[in-house]
């Protein structure tokens, strides 16, 4: 059988990604972060999964797991993913998301040389490197990890390679983004429990789909015969607008109208106004398309947190899947 290692299992791809490996046959050790709790609502997802707990930011600790887990795959998920937090936590975010993948390298290739053990090692970039807000300390934090998997590709023959992630989302997104965000509040508007929602700049055009599917991709960009880098993305643009009259449209809203209160606190310091994939590369190299529409990606999205709201679940595995997919 063979080991994945995902860093990060808990979060929203980690949560896919471990499940597509489980049903694929592929034993899984994934990271959380320290104090993840047995209550934890998210467990209910994560059935079969080694969990350790496990702060990315210390590399003795990491390094040593990689060394006992003796994985064949290793999926860096973990990272502070809010670019709106990391003008906040500019060296949190640069600890998290940058060095961790020097010490994973460091602990491949480690393994190759005293153990004779080859391992792949998938590093979740990021659209926002390659933007016009590049500058930011999210980007910036990527694009050090980047290049540190180039490196390791270029100098040492490594299995490494990037997957560079257009916006993905799912019930799972925290309502710390703005995706979530909308369609939660859509959801309370719905059933009476809130009046509006305050929102930043809705002239954002962004290339989204469902990360349920994204993490297949992750798969077959490690199944691969060459490491190579893919943009992972739909193709298809929409505005933070669109989302937002899709949602309300989804909770039986109609026009959002005067429920909406433009914040300026909540813009961002620099934005990319547009990001759309190329989905050639990805198509040509492993014969992956996103398929989930942006509509029902935002139908299901209200679905289940009206169905969160109504029934005080906060997590199940039926949420994790839109209408028609099936696991």
């Amino acid at each position: 059988m063979r080991t994945a290692l995902v860093t990060g299992v808990a979060g929203q791809d980690g949560v896919y990604l471990a499940r597509s490996l489980r049903a694929a046959g592929t034993a899984v050790v994934g990271t959380v972060a320290p104090g993840f709790a047995a209550a934890e609502p998210r467990r209910v997802y994560l059935a079969g999964v080694e969990l350790r707990e496990l702060d990315v930011r210390d590399g003795a600790a990491l390094e040593a797991l990689v060394a006992e887990v003796l994985p064949d795959e290793v999926y860096n998920l973990a990272a502070l993913s809010s670019v709106g937090r990391s003008w906040e936590e500019p060296e949190l975010t640069a600890a998290t998301n940058a060095a961790p993948v020097e010490r994973l390298v460091a602990a491949l290739l480690r393994l190759r040389a005293e153990r004779g053990h080859d391992a792949r090692l998938f590093q979740a970039s990021s659209a926002e490197v390659h933007g016009s807000a590049s500058d930011s300390p999210y980007a910036r934090a990527k694009a050090a990890a980047d290049e540190v998997v180039r490196q390791a590709r270029a100098e040492h023959d490594l299995f490494a390679v990037c997957g560079v992630l257009h916006n993905h989302e799912s019930p799972l997104r925290s309502p710390r983004f703005v995706t979530r965000k909308i369609t939660l509040s859509a959801a309370e508007i719905a059933l009476g429990r809130r009046d509006t929602v305050s929102l930043g700049n809705l002239d954002v055009h962004r290339d989204w789909g469902f990360a349920g599917e994204y993490v297949e991709a992750m798969r077959l960009q490690l199944a691969h015969d060459e490491p190579l880098d893919l943009p992972l993305g739909t193709g298809r643009v929409h505005s933070l607008q669109d989302l937002l009259e899709q949602a309300f449209a989804a909770a039986g809203l109609g026009e959002p109208g005067d429920r909406v209160v433009q914040d300026a606190a909540l813009l961002r310091p620099s934005d990319t106004s547009v990001f759309v994939a190329d989905p050639e590369p990805a198509a040509a190299a492993i014969g992956w398309r996103a398929q989930v529409g942006f509509e029902a990606l935002v139908e299901h999205m209200v679905a289940v947190d009206l169905e969160r709201l109504r029934s005080g679940v906060p997590e199940a595995v039926d949420y994790l899947l839109p209408a028609g997919i099936r696991a």
